[in-house]
């Protein structure tokens, strides 16, 4: 038996997308955005209300960075979801995160989180708040990645939001190999 409970923002699991954007001046802005997710090939879409700080720089900038909220800093990325930077020009300061210009677009790449991908915008929705960007390079801190030079979920160790009980959780075990077991019924 299923229990119906109508149309919700419920989805599992839902990333904790940190985006990075520069102002007018070239300071640094961040917001926790965890509607979000991959939009198309080498595309990210993120819901970024056109009244945010973040909207109003990443239409001046047309780039923005999306850093992986990790459970080593689970405090601040959820600070920069409670604070606006059009109330508190402090916010990025208070978490003692340190930002330097990413390598391919013009925004801020977090250094204490340790995957981030570097995006130029291609859309944005004044009205719905609806963002689309082109990913033009993914970094990750050589401290997540495996033997191989892959990054690892488990080093990485990326929080997901949990919209029914407002928590933040963790990836669990492996429960399966893509693109492998599904051969079975072949």
């Amino acid at each position: 038996m299923r229990k119906n409970f109508g149309a919700q923002t419920w989805l599992y699991p839902m990333p904790v997308l940190m985006i990075g954007t520069y102002d007018e001046n070239g300071t640094p802005n961040v917001m926790n955005a965890a509607w979000g997710g991959i939009h198309d090939t080498c595309q990210i879409g993120v819901c970024i209300d056109p009244g945010h700080k973040t909207a109003k720089n990443l239409l001046e900038k047309k780039a923005f960075t999306v850093s992986i909220g990790d459970a080593a800093h689970v405090v601040e990325c959820d600070f920069l979801g409670l604070v606006s930077g059009n109330t508190d020009a402090e916010k990025l300061k208070k978490t003692k995160f340190h930002t330097r210009k990413a390598d391919f677009v013009d925004a801020p790449v977090i250094e204490e989180l340790p995957m981030t991908l570097e995006c130029r915008l291609i859309h944005f929705d004044e009205k719905s708040g609806c963002t689309v960007g082109e990913i033009v390079n993914v970094s990750a801190d050589e401290r997540i990645l495996d033997a191989e030079g892959r990054i690892d979920p488990l080093l990485l160790d990326p929080i997901t939001f949990d919209p029914v009980g407002h928590l933040y959780r963790r990836l669990g075990s492996v429960a399966g190999n893509a693109f492998q077991d599904g051969k079975k019924l072949q």
